[in-house]
């Protein structure tokens, strides 16, 4: 066991889906998938502490603009989770520099919880195995089991949990999320609603190339949003193409849009354009995931 005294610092990245294909709803409510996420450079900060106490908890979330009771806070069910799994009794005080949109599609959630169990197994001088720890974040939510891989990019299919890593290429990413959070229970309700085609093909890649003018993907969600989201969201994504993205779409079921560049000069003009109507609006590289 480590000792009570030891920090341990880790970081959460940001997921985007650069494709997202929503099929039929599953016997236990979810929907299967298939969808393409890349993890980003962009990310969220924990920072665990010792307390005395044993089995205490503190959590201190220093940024993020919608207050989350400590109970219903992810990080929170991981620990309990994994306490409950383990035995683990340490007292802990969690400091969680928030800098992910809530709500915004980039999985800060998912990647905050992955990366507390990945920690929390560290620090308890590793009691679980990878498997154990996979099942632990799929019981968490549908896009832990992505953070728990670390990989840079991967095939996503089932409700989430069944990972297939994908090499990618050096590409960088312009983010820009409009200031408003997006409900993702609201937006498979307002897909349940709509009249779909059936499922064409699949289009998940066996590599990603670095010229994605000619990816083939897209996002269900997209045509579903109403006013005044729909608006907002065709205007971010016109002014990203206008700018150089070879590919530019929604990501998860929003708010955060982003755009995918070959070079990062027309990658940084396009944030800087951006950023006079829509303050996030960022560029990042694809992660190479080293927690």
């Amino acid at each position: 066991m480590l000792k009570n005294t030891q920090n341990l610092t880790v970081t959460a990245p940001a997921k985007v889906n650069i494709h997202l294909a929503v099929l039929d709803r599953r016997s236990d409510g979810f929907h299967n998938i298939e969808s393409v996420f890349l993890a980003v450079d962009f990310a969220d900060t924990l920072h665990f502490e010792p307390l005395k106490r044993e089995n205490s908890v503190e959590i201190v979330m220093k940024g993020g603009s919608v207050p989350i009771p400590a109970e219903k806070n992810i990080i929170f069910r991981a620990l309990s989770l994994f306490r409950e799994k383990t035995g683990f009794s340490k007292g802990l005080k969690i400091r969680v520099e928030k800098r992910i949109p809530t709500g915004g599609g980039l999985g800060g959630g998912s990647s905050n919880a992955a990366s507390a169990l990945l920690a929390l197994n560290k620090l308890a001088d590793s009691p679980l195995s990878f498997d154990s720890l996979l099942e632990m974040g799929t019981e968490l939510g549908s896009d832990v089991p992505f953070f728990l891989h670390e990989t840079p990019s991967a095939r996503v299919t089932g409700r989430g949990e069944k990972i297939a890593p994908l090499d990618v290429p050096d590409l960088f990413l312009t983010l820009v999320n409009p200031g408003f959070s997006s409900d993702t229970a609201a937006a498979y309700r307002l897909l349940d609603a709509k009249e779909r085609a059936p499922a064409g093909e699949s289009v998940l890649p066996q590599k990603l190339t670095d010229t994605p003018g000619d990816w083939p993907f897209w996002n269900d969600f997209l045509p579903v949003f109403e006013e005044p989201e729909k608006s907002v969201y065709g205007d971010i994504i016109s002014l990203l193409l206008y700018y150089g993205a070879g590919y530019a779409n929604l990501s998860g079921s929003g708010s955060t849009c982003f755009g995918v560049f070959r070079d990062r000069a027309k990658a940084e003009r396009s944030a800087k354009a951006l950023k006079n109507k829509w303050e996030f609006s960022k560029v990042c590289n694809i992660k190479k995931l080293s927690m």
